[in-house]
């Protein structure tokens, strides 16, 4: 068992894997393609032979990061040996680089349990706190970048930066939508995804609210292995 305030070994393997950063970039990018990637085209995303990315490839794949399997037959292919390709693990990094922030959710909760007002329940003064902490951020973030008024796809633009430090993996899927590929809360989302949903909601709509963007809208859209919100266009 790792001492107290370590993570556990395997973490420490995936982040030391990671640090190289070639070998950050093609997992960034296979994590984002939500489909089997062959070496060529994470070659490619990284700018480096196919040879080389074969090495790095392994390296994720026995840090337990990715998972390799020959593709299966079928379709149109070029003669020769079917091709290797590459998805994710459902590996969560707990870890990363540079130190991760102070974990929110706990934050959020605490906050919650010390301002829990008069006929308030637990859930509705943390559903509240969540909002309020997010309108907080996205008001900081209003005053320091000063966007003056904000259409959809800045709006998106702008929270797309703020979240990525997040842990949300946000993905611009249009211009007009972001998908958050990453739950920060994961580990309780399977315990209570209501509940941990909720909150992610509240915190994405009080972002919103305080970076005065009424052009978007945080909505629940569950996927699996994902973040249970979507940022879209408002509609109507």
């Amino acid at each position: 068992m790792a001492p107290s305030g370590e993570p556990p070994g395997d973490a420490v393997v995936a982040v030391a894997v990671l640090a190289d950063e070639l070998r950050h970039g093609m997992y960034e990018f296979i994590r984002r393609a939500r489909r089997p990637v062959s070496r060529d085209e994470a070659a490619a995303a990284v700018g480096i032979s196919r040879k080389l990315a074969a090495f790095h490839l392994d390296k994720l794949v026995d840090a337990g990061l990715l998972r390799a399997r020959i593709e299966p037959a079928g379709g149109v292919r070029k003669v020769g040996r079917r091709p290797k390709v590459y998805e994710p693990t459902d590996a969560h990094i707990r870890v990363s680089i540079p130190p991760r922030r102070p974990d929110l959710l706990a934050d959020i909760l605490v906050d919650a349990v010390l301002s829990e007002g008069e006929g308030e329940t637990a859930v509705e003064a943390a559903m509240r706190t969540a909002h309020e902490r997010g309108r907080s951020l996205g008001t900081e973030e209003r005053d320091r970048t000063r966007p003056g008024r904000l259409g959809t796809e800045r709006t998106l633009t702008a929270t797309q930066d703020v979240l990525t430090g997040y842990g949300f993996e946000p993905d611009r899927e249009s211009p007009t939508c972001i998908r958050l590929r990453n739950c920060p809360f994961h580990p309780l989302a399977a315990r209570s995804p209501e509940l941990v949903c909720g909150l992610n909601r509240a915190f994405l709509r009080g972002f919103l609210a305080g970076l005065r963007a009424r052009s978007v809208e945080a909505v629940l859209d569950p996927a699996p292995g994902e973040c249970c919100v979507v940022l879209r266009g408002a509609r109507g």
